[in-house]
């Protein structure tokens, strides 16, 4: 905990998918509202898999009422004056103006908690997480069990009819356990199909011939 009453900071919760994270942020809003604290929740609106878009809803069926978003501003808009305790789940969805938002909010008293998952399905940042975790007081990085061997994930490995997805595809595709699963750097595959077929038909075309 940080200094004095009045003392803004933020916290991010990031990590895999599958490693708790919306479990450790509904966690601390529990502990908030116990302290008899005033506390929003927001959420990106493109995650609607488990209680919809209204709720945060952790892999293990726990929820908590939150307010949906698309962008910074709408959080921005929507904040009370009264509130002491502001939690964002998913905000690898969000806009890189949330990091203004939450900054703000930290310098005006109020306790920022924001969960998401830091990296793509590539192993790239994803969204304005990166500049989260630099700006954040405090940063818990959580990890799920890879599927394959066993150790510590810290990759999502997206799939598609049960094979890892193409680097190609789309950055933001919503999907469970259907569509991904937690590995480790050594399991993690991210198929370079565009790289694969120009290195086939360089190799297949042989050395042109001089004029």
């Amino acid at each position: 905990m940080y200094h004095g009453a009045q003392d803004g900071w933020i916290e991010v919760v990031s990590g895999v998918m599958f490693s708790g994270k919306s479990e450790e942020l509904l966690r601390r809003v529990r502990r908030a509202l116990i302290a008899k604290k005033s506390v929003q929740v927001f959420k990106s609106h493109l995650d609607d898999r488990y209680g919809g878009v209204f709720q945060v809803s952790s892999h293990d069926g726990h929820e908590i009422d939150a307010l949906p978003v698309s962008s910074s501003v709408q959080i921005a808009e929507q904040i009370r004056p009264e509130s002491q305790v502001v939690a964002i789940d998913e905000a690898q969805f969000l806009d890189d103006g949330i990091v203004s938002v939450v900054n703000a909010l930290a310098d005006r008293g109020v306790r920022v908690i924001v969960a998401g998952t830091d990296m793509d399905f590539r192993g790239e940042p994803f969204g304005p997480m990166s500049k989260l975790l630099a700006i954040a007081e405090r940063i818990d990085k959580l990890h799920a069990i890879c599927v394959v061997c066993g150790d510590l994930a810290s990759r999502n490995q997206r799939l598609i009819d049960g094979k890892p997805a193409p680097a190609e595809g789309p950055t933001i595709q919503v999907g469970g356990s259907e569509s991904y699963e937690a590995r480790c750097r050594r399991c993690h595959e991210v198929p370079l199909v565009d790289r694969q077929q120009t290195e086939l038909t360089i190799a297949s075309s042989g050395p042109s011939e001089a004029s």
